[in-house]
């Protein structure tokens, strides 16, 4: 049985632990805030920019520019894999979930074709470990997330699929949805991927009598605006998923330390109630000892 002082401090390490804790889910909080009003700014326009291009590229050329090159899957076709992690842990599983999905992607895939571009430290720290193919890395960016950041990303992405290093990238990264959810996304960046025409009618069904087909017209033209659009398009996908993992990383931490300061409660409830038990028992025995004592003289 352990002894009171033990107990005691037992009890104050917890406390001590509980402060940490709780002061780190005020900061994740505030930080949430933050990040959650970013992504939601950013979100309508890249959905559209997103439905617009792939629209677009139903509809024109693939060879027209060489991110709308659909290029054939073969056993020698390579694919470099963007995990988006985070830096720090104490955030639960939102780690864990999309190191375990992008690992399962990449096995199932052929992990001799596919190489890595890792951001974030504990995504670098697992695969480097386990001898994965690491085209790029960046650790620290979300100290101080800016669009920068995803345009150096999104070049280097781009370089290596015009080069043909890499015939696809794909994208691994949690999606915010709320405080407690996040949404993990398998998605293909390059090449864009055209989205299916709908040659229907208004609500989708046959087509209507003297329906025609969305055209586009071009000024100054298709080869100069795709060049210059499909570019920033990409960057803006990376910038896009760097935000929702940023937001879904304190949403996951701030939930896991709500947890924490909550078992941490229990514990000190349960660690004062043995103690007391424990005093109680000791108070018990001196006075039976005394009275033991007394009866003997």
């Amino acid at each position: 049985m352990p002894s009171l002082i033990d107990l005691r401090r037992r009890i104050r390490a917890v406390k001590n632990t509980q402060q940490i804790t709780k002061a780190m889910k005020m900061v994740a909080a505030s930080k949430l805030r933050r990040a959650q009003e970013r992504v939601m700014n950013a979100r309508p326009f890249v959905i559209q920019a997103h439905q617009v291009l792939a629209s677009v590229a139903a509809r024109v050329d693939p060879s027209i520019h060489a991110l709308l090159e659909q290029r054939e899957r073969t056993r020698e076709s390579r694919t470099l894999v963007i995990v988006v992690t985070g830096d720090k842990g104490l955030c639960g599983s939102f780690n864990t979930n999309v190191i375990k999905s992008a690992a399962t992607w990449i096995i199932d895939a052929g992990k001799d074709v596919c190489e890595l571009g890792l951001i974030g430290r504990k995504g670098r720290d697992f695969f480097a470990r386990r001898g994965f193919g690491i085209a790029f890395e960046h650790v620290g960016i979300f100290q101080t997330l800016k669009f920068e950041d995803a345009q150096t990303i999104a070049q280097q992405a781009s370089e290596m699929f015009l080069t043909r290093k890499v015939d696809r990238v794909m994208l691994v990264f949690n999606e915010f949805r709320s405080v407690m959810s996040q949404r993990l996304v398998v998605e293909q960046l390059l090449p864009i991927a055209p989205e299916s025409v709908n040659r229907g009618g208004p609500e989708g069904g046959a087509p209507g009598a003297g329906y025609q087909p969305v055209e586009y017209l071009y000024e100054p033209s298709a080869q100069e605006i795709f060049d210059r659009l499909l570019p920033r398009y990409v960057e803006v996908q990376v910038y896009r998923a760097l935000l929702e993992s940023n937001a879904a990383f304190f949403a996951a931490q701030m939930t896991a330390m709500d947890a924490a300061t909550k078992n941490s409660a229990d514990m000190i409830a349960n660690l004062t109630l043995y103690m007391n038990k424990v005093r109680q028992a000791a108070i018990t025995r001196e006075i039976i000892e005394v009275v033991s004592g007394a009866e003997a003289l």
